[in-house]
């Protein structure tokens, strides 16, 4: 078995992070990175690794550790269900990881949060696929502590630095985060469709002081379900303090799905937000 990918500091993230700005064009992908294995491009057929991201400490005085995940295939998409191949422990095996694994780096995709006396303890999550273990093991260490800041630009912290922010995210900075809110879907029948609203709100200032704000972008992806689903439109640019991102999605199949809302500001400050959807 093997540990997953740890972060190590903030000179490589700086430097990963600015190789991974571009955002994937491919629908419900995730932005991605350079691959650190063999050098080879796998189309399909490779396992899927875990990854701990860091730590977040909240306001409250709880900690939030983390999770991404990096799929080593170039093209394929990996479905692994919650259960004995894809579970947290303790208190899993599910504690909302993702389900659908899209090709290469989904960055910063979900937290758990810890209480304050976590002290030395870990949250272990562990995937098996493709005949392989691999384990992320989430931890309180200093050397992957990260700001909220930080988990929010993402693969978009070229721009942050572009702002005038650091590698550690400028809290100072005074561009604040979409908000975003989604309306609830009722059950639908194969293959629906059902129709997805997403209210985003943004403060619409800059990438940079003096600098005009560009559009709100909201990307519409599939967190969980048993298989595919089809967007009618999986990205759309709002103005740059928001407004109502709408699309209609189809269904190949029954089942509970989790559809994610994106909203990315001029500042490439990202939020996410999810919806449940039962399919009969």
């Amino acid at each position: 078995m093997s540990r997953g990918f740890r972060r190590v500091g903030y000179p490589l993230l700086a430097a990963v992070l600015a190789l991974s700005a571009a955002s994937s064009s491919a629908a419900q992908t995730p932005t991605g990175i350079r691959d650190w294995d063999d050098g080879i491009k796998y189309t399909r057929g490779q396992n899927i690794v875990p990854v701990f991201e860091g730590w977040v400490a909240n306001p409250d005085g709880t900690f939030s550790l983390i999770f991404g995940f990096w799929n080593r295939n170039w093209e394929e998409t990996v479905f692994i269900p919650i259960g004995p191949d894809n579970r947290i422990e303790p208190g899993g095996p599910d504690r909302g990881q993702p389900t659908v694994f899209t090709p290469r780096r989904g960055k910063n995709l979900f937290e758990i949060v810890v209480p304050k006396d976590f002290g030395k303890q870990e949250i272990v999550w562990t995937i098996n696929s493709r005949g392989k273990t691999e384990k992320a093991f989430g931890a309180l260490v200093n050397q992957e502590v990260l700001t909220r800041r930080m988990v929010m630009a993402g693969g978009s912290l070229s721009i942050n630095a572009a702002a005038g922010n650091d590698d550690v995210g400028d809290e100072a900075d005074p561009n604040k985060p979409p908000s975003v809110t989604i309306n609830p879907v009722p059950p639908v029948a194969v293959p629906g469709p059902a129709t997805l609203v997403a209210a985003v709100s943004d403060d619409g200032l800059g990438v940079a002081r003096g600098r005009e704000a560009r559009p709100v972008r909201v990307a519409w992806s599939l967190y969980r379900g048993p298989t595919f689903v089809a967007f009618e439109r999986s990205d759309e640019t709002l103005s740059p303090t928001g407004g109502k991102a709408t699309t209609t999605v189809r269904f190949k199949a029954p089942g509970t799905y989790v559809l994610r809302a994106t909203a990315t500001d001029s500042g490439g400050l990202a939020i996410n937000k999810d919806v449940t959807v039962a399919v009969k």
